[in-house]
């Protein structure tokens, strides 16, 4: 008999026009997370700056250029190293560098060269920046210049942080409260913490608003992709839940976008922060999971949401809630008896993980291409905007490259294998991040051309690993298997804006780090044993022998689609109580 989950969707059709409604509506708000998890790449960029002079400029020299304005200079500042002569009104001349200045003691002549004596003094009036492409930045609005830089450089991985401790807390407030309750409270919060970031009256309460605002938007992603999967049937599971990233890359096109026509950090947030708003006006009307009200035991309401589902779905004899009862009642029966009873009721912990060898051995691969994922995939976004060329449209081509990416991971692992795309796409980019290092950097179309092929590379492997990890163990800790993945995901999108810092040592060294965890990521991947086609493990003994015998045992393998069914069957049980890897 069928699992109390596919007989519901046998009944009212697995995506339906009910379905649709639900699954757009709800994916539209991770739009907004997309956006929120990239707005820093123009909101805290750090344009060109100098230490501020006490007095009104009069003269200008930089070089053999002569103004009458600092305006006019910026055009032609090439480096760090540059600095500025002025001469003030009262006939002092003085040489601005970005965190010192110097007042020449001898004020004959202006010249940009000077070998006499200077005193140096600290950049107590200040900092001038460039305002050409930006008129404020969080960087000139609090001086996080110099030695308040590594301020600067907290603003992502702070964010990320919040992504982390929201993903854990609101994934278990939504099992507790429900799905709906859940989403709407993030969704509000995404809006009222987006608007407050705009109105911040100093740094640490910048921070500490966008770690919430962080933490609201990684819970609604959370919830957001447990409650479509839970109304979703199998048959369309698999693309449903994949592409709920798409949205999220849609988000990050929408910052290149409005990044362009909105110059102001404050109001640049208020415009991001208002695509939030449609859902909060209109999420209320969104039911909850029918799945979870039974889990609550809540027949009633459970059985009016299958009722509405089936009049959107035009289905006139809708499944009751107590044939769903029965079936599960059914599972139960056949489930909890044999040798597994005991195992199954069984306290499980991390340690279960590395119970043996080669569980062991597949542990450390799998969240280590958790990370490599995690890593690239932000290291390539975050470090878009300094390719050169248009740092607008270079992420909105980032972002964009997002879309197809899925499709292909989708029917990869359908027609190839989990493991057989994974470990090419792997390899692949780490390939193109070596290809980059040798492009001259006069090639910007090129540079960015190389760039969004390895975002679509790691972006492949990114999209399917969920999916491979669920397959990859047993049962019992296969809801733990992911979950642990899920958190080395974030410990590397944490770790990648530090990365994206290293440019300042070497310009190649983020790739080259993401080239090397890639690389060896898909040389452990080879020792992995491929899942398509092969029914789901119930104990830590089955899943041992499926990596000892993957050649042997292709024999016994039941057919694909037939595993296919079985695996997203399981899998709805397990995408209820995780998250997704972003």
């Amino acid at each position: 008999m069928a699992p109390s989950s596919e007989r519901l969707f046998d009944s009212l059709g697995h995506f339906g026009r009910f379905q649709a409604f639900v699954y757009f509506a709800s994916v539209f708000q991770a739009v907004s997370c997309g956006i929120h998890y990239l707005a820093s790449v123009f909101m805290a960029v750090t344009p060109n700056f100098v230490c501020g002079i006490p007095g009104n400029v009069s003269r200008v020299l930089f070089y053999n250029s002569s103004e009458s304005t600092l305006d006019d200079i910026w055009t032609l500042w090439t480096s760090t190293e540059n600095y500025i002569v002025v001469q003030l009104e009262n006939g002092e001349i003085w040489e601005l560098n970005q965190c010192s200045r110097s007042k020449r003691e001898v004020s004959l002549d202006l010249a940009y060269e000077y070998k006499g004596n200077k005193s140096i003094f600290s950049c107590s009036d200040g900092f001038l920046y460039d305002d050409t492409k930006w008129k404020s930045t969080v960087v000139t609005q609090w001086d996080l210049v110099c030695d308040r830089e590594w301020l600067a450089k907290l603003i992502q991985p702070t964010f990320m942080l919040g992504v982390l401790i929201g993903a854990v807390i609101f994934g278990d407030i939504a099992d507790r409260l429900g799905r709906q309750r859940v989403m709407w409270f993030t969704s509000a919060g995404q809006f009222v913490f987006g608007i407050a970031v705009a109105f911040t009256f100093d740094y640490y309460s910048f921070v500490i608003v966008r770690f919430l605002l962080a933490m609201v938007s990684s819970g609604y992603l959370v919830v957001a992709f447990v409650y479509v999967t839970e109304f979703v049937g199998i048959k369309a599971r698999t693309w449903a839940s994949m592409h709920v990233h798409a949205f999220f890359a849609v988000g990050v096109m929408v910052v290149a976008l409005v990044g362009f026509l909105v110059r102001t950090w404050w109001v640049y947030q208020i415009f991001l922060s208002i695509a939030t708003l449609p859902f909060v006006l209109c999420c209320w009307m969104l039911p909850e999971t029918p799945f979870w009200l039974l889990s609550e035991e809540r027949y009633e309401d459970a059985q009016k949401v299958i009722n509405i589902m089936a009049r959107w779905n035009k289905v006139s004899t809708p499944c009751k809630v107590s044939e769903l009862c029965s079936v599960q009642q059914d599972d139960l029966v056949s489930g909890g008896t044999g040798d597994n009873d005991t195992a199954s009721t069984k306290k499980h912990n991390i340690l279960d993980l590395f119970c043996n060898w080669h569980i062991a051995r597949r542990t450390i691969t799998v969240w280590l291409i958790w990370f490599t994922g995690s890593l690239g995939y932000y290291v390539f976004s975050l470090s878009s905007v300094s390719l050169g060329g248009n740092e607008y449209l270079n992420l909105f081509l980032i972002g964009a490259v997002e879309l197809p990416c899925y499709i292909i991971a989708c029917i990869g692992m359908d027609k190839l294998g989990r493991r057989n795309t994974l470990i090419p796409f792997l390899i692949l980019s780490a390939l193109i991040c070596v290809l980059i290092m040798f492009i001259p950097q006069d090639f910007s179309i090129l540079i960015v051309l190389a760039n969004m092929a390895g975002k679509f590379s790691i972006g492949v492997a990114f999209g399917l690993i969920y999916l491979y990890t669920a397959e990859l163990y047993p049962t019992i800790v296969r809801s733990l298997a992911v979950g642990s993945g899920s958190m080395m995901c974030r410990v590397g999108s944490v770790v990648a804006p530090f990365c994206v810092y290293l440019r300042s040592v070497w310009i190649f060294m983020p790739l080259l780090i993401v080239g090397i965890m890639a690389l060896l990521s898909g040389i452990l991947t080879i020792m992995l044993p491929e899942t398509l086609g092969k029914p789901l493990t119930n104990t830590l003994a089955e899943a041992t022998e499926m990596g000892r015998k993957k050649k042997s045992s292709s024999g016994k393998t039941p057919p694909a689609h037939s595993g296919a069914a079985l695996e997203k069957i399981e899998m709805f049980g397990q995408e209820t109580e995780r998250n997704t890897e972003k």
